[in-house]
């Protein structure tokens, strides 16, 4: 009968698969995490262009109001 070498260095495959779990679960929490800030900075962007509307909006609105007094 052959000796079984028990010094061998490696993985075994319930290690493999707990690392590849573990993996997933940190990707899929970053997912997330990502989706929710790209999410947050396309509400801030459209608050934005509407605040930017209604500027233009009251600085026309204004702009008329001095044309009917001479400026």
């Amino acid at each position: 009968m052959k000796k079984i070498n028990k010094n061998k260095h490696g993985f075994t495959l319930t290690e493999m698969v707990l690392v590849v779990a573990i993996i997933i679960i940190l990707a899929g929490a970053i997912g997330i995490g990502i989706a929710d800030i790209i999410n947050a900075g396309k509400r801030a962007d459209a608050a934005v262009i509407k605040q930017a509307s209604d500027l233009r909006t009251h600085i026309n609105d204004s702009e008329n109001k001095l044309k009917g007094y001479g400026f």
